[in-house]
């Protein structure tokens, strides 16, 4: 049995279940064709996300109070942001994965769903061995505005209701706003080595595109190195997608893989230097709106690219990220996420506690307002 489901045994918990998720935790729809896709409750019509997708609509369809999941390059915050409920993926092993079933370890983290913050925390604490009562520390949100500018979601109902938010509470510096792409073009050296052209690009965000990339060849290099015999041997039926992913990973050949790790350490001290011990970045979960079931063959490759950028953040660097829910936008949730440094864990899970009840009342303050002008527009997918 893992580690994480003793700890949470020996402290309260009751196990009632195992649930569905993508093959091989390959995938980011939560679509499995061999034991079918895990309904999305809150948009029927809609993919859950993945990997992690039969957790998150457990616990969003009120089966469980909490599930947990796993998070390699998203499948926490991408399910938890599709079914409208709260997400956490730690710092890299600040939860012990003993007994995981290794995807790629450089990436892997065990992550957690709930509806109630109280819980989100309640979690953690056992989780993470929370012990030690620490001084409650001010507050700075850092809003990343180009990754914003992204999101097809308009800006009113996330950076305006999180700045709202926060304006009522007590222990919050003055929100920041920074180009949170120009900020890693300018600190992660080692990404020139992945540069891409970025003529058709906006606010640069070819920074991020190109450390989605390292994120994915790291992801693939780590699965060919532990999985690849396992493949050829054993020859498995996978769905279509997670077949190709799989395919591509294992036949690849990796050159200067050194650099790939050299990034993500690269990354991580970026992310330090900018939050400091103080800092909370806020950015949107996902830039897309779940998509219709069956319909990725589609738009898979500019929605999986997409949805990189703004997940390569915490796992390339390592930090911990929370996805709050915040309403609806078209008929489907919203979401924003709350990232900070390397092993702030409790840091950042106190505050989505502290912001999450001013946040829900902003919510529904804007849902009831008519909509605000969105002065600097959204880049659409024919920017990206």
């Amino acid at each position: 049995m893992a580690l994480v489901l003793t700890a949470l045994l020996q402290n309260g918990a009751k196990c009632v279940g195992k649930t569905v998720m993508d093959e091989l935790a390959f995938g980011i729809t939560g679509e499995n064709k061999h034991y079918g896709t895990p309904i999305n409750p809150k948009v029927q019509s809609n993919i859950p996300g993945g990997s992690s997708s039969g957790s998150a609509v457990a616990v969003a369809a009120e089966f469980v109070d909490f599930a947990l999941g796993t998070d390699t390059i998203g499948c926490i915050r991408i399910p938890a942001s599709f079914c409208g409920i709260l997400g956490f993926r730690p710092s890299h092993r600040a939860v012990s994965s003993i007994g995981l079933f290794p995807h790629s370890q450089s990436l892997d983290t065990i992550g957690w769903f709930a509806r109630d913050p109280s819980v989100l925390h309640r979690v953690g604490h056992v989780l993470l061995k929370v012990k030690a009562v620490e001084p409650k520390r001010e507050r700075r949100l850092v809003f990343a505005d180009d990754l914003f500018q992204l999101s097809k979601v308009t800006k009113q109902k996330t950076v305006y209701v999180v700045s709202k938010a926060i304006e009522k509470l007590s222990g919050y510096q003055p929100p920041q706003h920074i180009n949170f792409s120009q900020y890693v073009a300018s600190n992660v050296p080692s990404l020139k080595a992945f540069g891409q052209n970025s003529t058709n690009l906006q606010y640069g965000i070819s920074a991020l595109k190109a450390l989605s990339s390292v994120m994915v060849s790291l992801q693939s290099y780590e699965f060919k190195t532990n999985h690849e015999e396992w493949v050829k041997n054993v020859k498995p039926r996978l769905g279509p997608e997670i077949s190709h992913r799989v395919l591509a990973a294992i036949n690849t050949k990796y050159e200067n893989v050194k650099v790939l790790y050299k990034v993500g350490t690269e990354m991580r001290a970026a992310l330090q230097s900018l939050l400091k011990d103080d800092g909370i970045l806020v950015i949107p979960t996902i830039v897309d709106p779940p998509p219709k079931l069956n319909s990725m063959k589609d738009y898979s490759t500019e929605f999986h690219d997409r949805a990189c950028a703004v997940l390569s953040i915490a796992s390339m660097s390592g930090g911990c990220q929370a996805c709050v829910p915040l309403g609806n936008d078209a008929g489907c949730p919203v979401s924003v996420s709350f990232v900070s440094y390397h092993g702030a864990d409790k840091f950042l899970l106190d505050a989505v506690l502290d912001m999450y009840a001013s946040l829900q009342d902003q919510v529904s303050i804007e849902s009831k307002s008519a909509p605000l002008p969105d002065v600097n527009g959204n880049m659409d997918a024919s920017q990206w």
